[in-house]
């Protein structure tokens, strides 16, 4: 379903949207040290590139941030709240941690440089939990595919900090203050944590670590259809980028087989490839106002597996330099408007009562089969060639896409977008606006509606067909968890819809 005509996208770039650029570029920035600042340091310290393809190990906590993410929905930090206590909490001992590695010598501590990039690593994939569900909870649906998108771009421009910025300040001072002032670069998304609100809590957060363990994949499985329908999703997300993501696992590889020069790779693939997936990324965003994200990854999915061609098309010209700009243009265009889609898809596919731990589980599996596939890309190409290579990739592509008329159908009413209270996002200190007429009747207005997942406003019909929903889900009857504790947790939580869709028929009548 599309938005209405009526709102201009420009009503959406608002106080949410400026916290999701902050917040992208605070967590895209540790990832790029690891990536490009850590490597130029210990390459010109005299490290050899065998020692250097083993520091890739310290990334691995990005691939497994799931098995802990459960401790960002059970717990918080005081006056700080849930997600702002564990963002601060992050963010300060990613400033710290990263200007403490530049003071460590390579040629004597390597050791000890390896720890604390591990520790980095750790941090980082922790502070993008609780980043990727703040975001959730504060943007409603018709907001996801823009906030997802200005998140993905300032993710990608923080790279430019220690991508280029710190290595012209290298030529010029010592490592030392080259970290520390990179790490300085963590203080704007600190002092935006420090500024904004604790978002609304959805439901009742998991009681105990157990329940945080447990819940947030019993709601999943349970959610449409049991495990079948959970197949289907995470099919989907492994599906619709596997294409394109083996398509460029070697780009560097084939420019340099069609005879391209490295300054030529590095002009037109570093300059055209960012911009243009920069701008694709927000378009896609704003287009996505209008679409809905159905829609969005219906056309921005095509878009994305049509440009994959492009290399096939290179591949059979040869080396000529404005074929390759375009060809990178639009392919990293391509993958900017697919990744604007797919973000805000998975962003909706969480459940805002377990977000931290879904949205890390979905992000991981995104990541961790791809990982192991393009592992083989090498192998392939050595078989097919290049151009038959891929159309192999464009191919690959495609499951996804026949995927969405289950996943994602063309002309389905996406789900009601979640009412939010502007102060939510407001800076600590502003006057609390007043609360909606519905909530001022009665104080379990608010905690019914939140616990069955309806509006207030919803009608009797809407709230009894949530309540079935939710207690399909919990009720003891229906468990085959394991065992008594597992038992106690689904009964615990059926008294608790009960009692909200109690209060919710006392409420409407």
């Amino acid at each position: 379903m599309t938005t209405s005509a009526t709102i201009s996208w420009h009503s959406y770039l608002n106080r949410r949207t400026l916290i999701c650029i902050f917040l992208g570029f605070s967590s895209g920035l540790p990832l790029f040290i690891l990536l490009s600042l850590m490597q130029a340091w210990l390459a010109k310290s005299g490290l050899n590139v065998k020692t250097l393809g083993l520091f890739a190990l310290v990334m691995f906590p990005y691939t497994w941030k799931f098995l802990w993410s459960p401790l960002m929905d059970r717990y918080s930090f005081g006056f700080l709240g849930r997600r702002r206590g564990w963002m601060a909490v992050t963010q300060t001992a990613l400033f710290f941690s990263i200007g403490a590695m530049g003071m460590l010598d390579p040629l004597t501590q390597l050791p000890a440089i390896a720890a604390v990039a591990a520790l980095v690593a750790f941090l980082s994939a922790s502070q993008d939990i609780v980043i990727d569900a703040y975001r959730r909870e504060i943007l409603p649906d018709n907001e996801q595919g823009l906030g997802s998108a200005m998140h993905v771009n300032a993710y990608k421009v923080s790279g430019m900090v220690p991508g280029a910025l710190s290595l012209i300040l290298a030529d010029l001072m010592a490592w030392q203050p080259v970290f520390w002032i990179t790490a300085a670069f963590m203080l704007p998304g600190l002092i935006c944590t420090l500024l904004v609100k604790e978002p609304a809590v959805y439901g009742t957060p998991p009681k105990n670590l157990r329940e945080a363990v447990v819940l947030p994949f019993r709601e999943f499985i349970n959610r449409d259809g049991g495990w079948r329908g959970a197949l289907w999703i995470l099919g989907f997300i492994f599906l619709y980028k596997l294409g394109d993501s083996m398509a460029t696992a070697l780009a560097t590889k084939f420019y340099l087989d069609l005879g391209f020069s490295m300054t030529q790779i590095g002009a037109v693939a570093k300059t055209t490839g960012f911009w243009a997936s920069i701008a694709g990324g927000v378009i896609g965003g704003i287009w996505m106002v209008r679409l809905g994200i159905n829609r969005g990854l219906w056309i921005f999915g095509g878009a994305q597996a049509v440009a994959i061609l492009g290399f096939a098309w290179l591949a059979h010209a040869g080396a000529d330099v404005i074929l390759l700009a375009a060809v990178i243009g639009f392919e990293a265009f391509g993958v900017g408007l697919g990744t604007a889609a797919f973000v805000a898809y998975i962003a909706r596919t969480t459940d805002p009562r377990y977000t931290a731990t879904q949205f890390a589980l979905f992000t991981s599996l995104f990541a961790v089969p791809r990982t192991f596939i393009n592992a083989s890309v090498g192998y392939i190409v050595n078989e097919t060639g290049w151009v038959l290579f891929f159309i192999l990739c464009f191919v690959l592509a495609l499951p996804g896409m026949l995927m969405l008329p289950r996943i994602a159908p063309w002309n389905e009413t996406e789900p009601p977008d979640r009412k939010l209270d502007e102060e939510q996002v407001e800076p600590q200190g502003q006057q609390n606006r007043q609360r909606p007429e519905s909530a001022k009747t009665d104080d379990s207005g608010l905690h019914w509606a939140t616990v069955l997942g309806v509006d207030v406003h919803a009608s009797l019909d809407e709230i009894k067909a949530a309540y079935k929903k939710n207690i399909s889900m919990y009720h003891p009857d229906k468990v085959s968890g394991p065992g008594a504790e597992f038992n106690e947790i689904a009964q615990e939580k059926s008294k608790e819809i009960q009692v909200a869709y109690d209060q919710a028929v006392r409420f409407k009548s």
